[in-house]
């Protein structure tokens, strides 16, 4: 893992804390973010490998790049990946559900998989 190739990273200000290689989306205003927080959540990238607290920046690894994110439950590579209620990784099972890309490799809860970051709806 580790492995975050470069396109496009955003700086935004949490509005809530947020943890490392969890998924991201925009907060309620401008220029902000938050962890996303289900499968409707509208998806727009996975945080980076450190901790933020709310009022501080945070990067997101958006469109274009392999990011590392957190597994919520079992994955296998292919699989399209949505966000739990804490913005682990889990599979997109029904239609309409929000997704941040297809996951190249296989793992398990709390495991770091990666995933090209290019939003979908399921």
């Amino acid at each position: 893992m580790g492995q975050t190739t470069g396109f496009l990273t955003k700086s935004l200000t949490a509005t809530a804390a947020v943890t490392r290689r969890r998924l991201v989306t925009y907060g309620a205003a401008d220029g902000t973010g938050v962890q996303a927080s289900g499968t409707a959540a509208a998806i727009v990238g996975v945080s980076s490998e450190i901790d933020t607290a709310i009022g501080e920046r945070i990067s997101v690894h958006m469109i274009g790049n392999i990011a590392d994110v957190e597994y919520g439950g079992n994955v296998s590579r292919g699989d399209p990946l949505t966000s739990d209620a804490n913005g682990r990784a889990i599979v997109a099972t029904a239609a309409g559900q929000r997704c941040v890309g297809f996951a190249e490799v296989s793992g398990v809860l709390g495991d770091i998989g990666s995933v090209p970051v290019a939003p979908f709806i399921f």
